[in-house]
């Protein structure tokens, strides 16, 4: 039993499996079409919405949450906990989080390379770790990708709410509300919405940005990518010209203290936006409908990391010069709202449009990577057979696609975004790290093994991401724990 549990795939064996011609794919993707793969799923999530929740923190009320005097007691004794914000040193956490991915993109790079197999992390573990790890990774990348989206809709759902208000039109709170709100809501004059905790609503703008996108997945990946490419050129255009105009308005003493709450702040704010680097994840789980997959999926995950983490840098040192970053907790829209704060009313516009556009391709490649997971997983054996079902006409997991649909949709309707950009992060971690591991295994196990793309500097790669991903893992707040 226990060596059943450990036993691995062999790559040979995986790439037969994939030639199958009932379940085989479409190859369709040039290095092109997989960076913007990459850019498309990297920037809308960080730069649009969670990037406000990492400057600022928030610090939530035990009973907000739950009514437990033991848990009180255990958290140091304080009715209160959560994380502190990193404040204008958000771009340090910027460029910390990089450096990670970079080293991790590597090892990606090279088992991309060597395993050109749908699956991502899951397919190299089971060809590294065995079967059992295999499955619990596989199990963590559906919840990281599920859970990433699940925070994204909520703040599309919130630039749609900015989007209408531009016309004057202002819907219901209790249809654009997420039915759970752990530190309550308030508008701009400080006038509290909703004290914390549940209350009656669902958040339908939501919902349906999921659904639509499932279906869009379900007609093809070549309609789905060149859709996601025309959204990746807009949104790219909207971050430069929120960070050429609002540059101009920049208040140098919003930037002091640069580090308001020390290195804790810089590395806890840097452990809840690393989901956001996770594009060139969801890069390698295309892999199998990639026109050449050994030379361009390294192609396309270096590159995408390499740009977003410029337009990255770029907004956060513009954002926290524009307003106290004290303002900016719980926001879903910083960016598009700081504009709205300051009446720079077309480029709010602009950037608006550029964010709602940003967020739809984000969800639209995370997505495709949560079903293409759930297709290898079942191809394996390691889930019924019905997740690899193919359909016969759009040559796309069909099934996989509309599961994955329904479980982001759902919980996207109640929770905040808050809640939600943490519960992402430590899946990712333990997926990089487990990425690393596999380059190490198979260094040692099969050094003679052709490698389109090697990972430079020896076992340097592998070794820097296990321990920067601990680092980071560490800097999680206890309830993410």
């Amino acid at each position: 039993m226990g060596s059943q549990l450990f036993r691995t795939k062999g790559i040979d064996q995986l790439i037969s499996d994939a030639d199958a011609p009932e379940r085989r794919l479409k190859r369709t993707l040039g290095a092109g079409s997989l960076t913007a793969l990459g850019i498309g799923a990297v920037i809308g999530s960080g730069i649009f919405t969670v990037i406000g929740t990492a400057i600022a923190g928030q610090q939530l009320t035990v009973s907000s949450i739950v009514n437990a005097p033991l848990l009180e007691y255990l958290i140091h004794r304080s009715p209160t906990f959560g994380r502190p914000g990193a404040g204008p040193a958000i771009a340090l956490s910027f460029l910390l989080v990089a450096i990670v991915c970079g080293f991790a993109a590597l090892c990606y790079a090279e088992l991309a390379s060597m395993i050109p197999i749908a699956g991502s992390a899951y397919t190299y573990t089971y060809a590294t770790l065995g079967e059992l790890v295999a499955w619990i990774i596989g199990w963590d990348l559906i919840l990281e990708y599920a859970v990433s989206n699940m925070a994204v809709s909520v703040g599309f759902a919130a630039h749609i709410v900015d989007f209408l208000d531009w016309f004057g039109i202002h819907p219901s709170l209790q249809w654009i509300t997420p039915a759970y709100l752990p530190a309550g809501m308030a508008d701009f004059k400080g006038n509290v919405l909703y004290d914390p905790g549940w209350h009656f609503g669902f958040n339908w703008p939501a919902f349906l940005i999921v659904m639509l996108l499932t279906m869009v997945l379900v007609r093809g990946i070549r309609e789905s990518a060149e859709t996601n490419n025309v959204m990746v050129v807009v949104k790219i255009a909207a971050i430069l010209i929120f960070v050429s105009f609002a540059a101009r308005y920049i208040q140098s003493g919003n930037w002091v203290p640069f580090m308001p709450n020390g290195w804790p702040g810089v590395l806890t704010g840097g452990s809840i936006i690393f989901f956001t680097y996770i594009g060139f994840d969801a890069v390698s789980t295309a892999a199998e409908e990639a026109r050449n997959p050994r030379r361009d999926l390294p192609i396309g995950i270096i590159a995408s990391l390499v740009i977003c983490t410029v337009l990255y840098v770029g907004v956060a040192v513009v954002l926290t010069g524009l307003v106290p970053w004290q303002t900016l907790t719980n926001d879903a829209a910083p960016v598009v709202n700081t504009l709205k704060r300051l009446n720079l009313t077309w480029v709010r516009l602009a950037v608006l449009i550029g964010a709602l556009v940003g967020m739809i391709s984000s969800l639209l490649v995370f997505q495709l990577g949560q079903a293409r997971v759930w297709f290898a997983m079942s191809r394996d054996g390691l889930l019924p057979k019905i997740f690899s079902r193919v359909h016969p006409k759009f040559r796309t997991p069909d099934f996989s696609t509309w599961v994955a649909g329904f479980l982001v949709g759902i919980p996207a309707g109640l929770f905040d975004i808050g809640t939600l950009a943490e519960l992402s992060n430590i899946g990712t971690l333990f997926a990089f790290a487990l990425v690393a591991a596999g380059v190490l295994i198979l260094r040692y196990r099969e050094p003679e093994r052709k490698r389109a793309f090697r990972a430079p500097g020896g076992l340097l790669a592998p070794i820097v991401t296990i321990l920067t991903c601990l680092l980071l893992m560490a800097g999680l707040p206890i309830m993410n724990w």
